[in-house]
Order: C-alpha cells, then sequence, then structure tokens
C-alpha cells in the first residue's frame, strides 16, 4: 500500500494504491489489472484541520437570474449544507461561533445551507461554496480577543473637569439676571 498526496489549492486528494505485484514508482501509469483506487476528497482549513466529503453534502439545483436558455435547462447552482452541530472535527466553541456567524443561513436542526449561483458552471459554483465554508470555518476558529478595561489617566480626568468648568461658566452666563 503506498499513498499519493494530490493537492489542488485547498483541496486535498488522497488516493491510496493497493498493489500485490510490487510498489509502483508511478502510480498513475500502473499496468497491473489488480490496482485498487481509493479517492477521498477534502477541505483544507488549516494545515491540523481538513473536512472529507463524506461530511457535507452538495446538491445542485438550477440558477436563478438571467441567462437565456442555458438557465433552463442547467442546473448549475449548488447548495452545499454543512451539519455544523453532529461535525466531529470541530470543537464545541468553534461550533458556537460559526452558528453565530452563520446568522439565517443555518437552520433550526444546526445545517449551514451555503448556495453559489455565481458562476456559469457548476464546478465553478462548486468550489465556490466549498471556498466560503472554508473561510466561514477559518474566521470561526478564531477565538476573540477579550476587552481589557482601562482606567482613565490622572490627565484625561482633569481634562474632563476642566472642560465642566467652562461649561458651567458658558450655563452660568446664560441665566437670566432679575432686575428688581
Amino acid at each position: 500500500m503506498h499513498p499519493s498526496v494530490l493537492f489542488f489549492g485547498q483541496f486535498i486528494l488522497l488516493v491510496a494504491l493497493n498493489c500485490r505485484r510490487n510498489p509502483c514508482a508511478n502510480p498513475t501509469k500502473c499496468n497491473f489489472p489488480d490496482v485498487g483506487f481509493k479517492a477521498v476528497a477534502m477541505i483544507k482549513i488549516t494545515p491540523a484541520l481538513t473536512i472529507e466529503d463524506s461530511e457535507f453534502e452538495e446538491q445542485f439545483i438550477r440558477s436563478s437570474g438571467p441567462g437565456g436558455q442555458n438557465v433552463n435547462k442547467v442546473s448549475t447552482a449548488v447548495e452545499l449544507r454543512f451539519d455544523v452541530l453532529g461535525s466531529a472535527k470541530l470543537a464545541e466553541p468553534v461550533r458556537v461561533r460559526l452558528c453565530r456567524l452563520a446568522g439565517s443561513r443555518l437552520t433550526k436542526d444546526g445545517i449551514l445551507v451555503l448556495r453559489a449561483d455565481q458562476f456559469r458552471t457548476q464546478e465553478a459554483n462548486r468550489k465556490d461554496a466549498r471556498e466560503r465554508l472554508a473561510a466561514l470555518i477559518r474566521e470561526a476558529l478564531i477565538a476573540p480577543k477579550r476587552r481589557v478595561k482601562t482606567k482613565p489617566t490622572r490627565a484625561s480626568k482633569e481634562r474632563r473637569v476642566e472642560g465642566k468648568k467652562i461649561r458651567s461658566v458658558v450655563k452660568k452666563g446664560r441665566q437670566g439676571k432679575s432686575w428688581d
């Protein structure tokens, strides 16, 4: 068994080759009939986190908007569904942040629905949907920084009090004097 890893941008394709006679130097040009191919496609989020194709499903639907006859015949838009709450790869705090970031794209069942129909081809829309999913997960991986409370400086306190004094003088000048 000698695995091959093929990188396509942020997408990874693992191909495991099982050659019984001898390991092939070039597995793509193997002439043995007993070679088995197993392909597993993944989305690479970070070097440590990848999401397999089995964790999300893609459905091709008809795209909306102008496009002539092509728009009525071909299903080029992609609807990608990712189960946020059921994903074993994501930690609990990441799931919570991802649910908050998803907003109205998240169903009541915790499924993130992304629709991609920007391009005219299925493959380009599929790539766009996967890249948007990866970007959303990457954004959810970043924990927000806690705000550090700071005390006002002595100089800023003095400036505030000085401003109040000036405002007080202005308001006192506006008061009506009685001419008894």
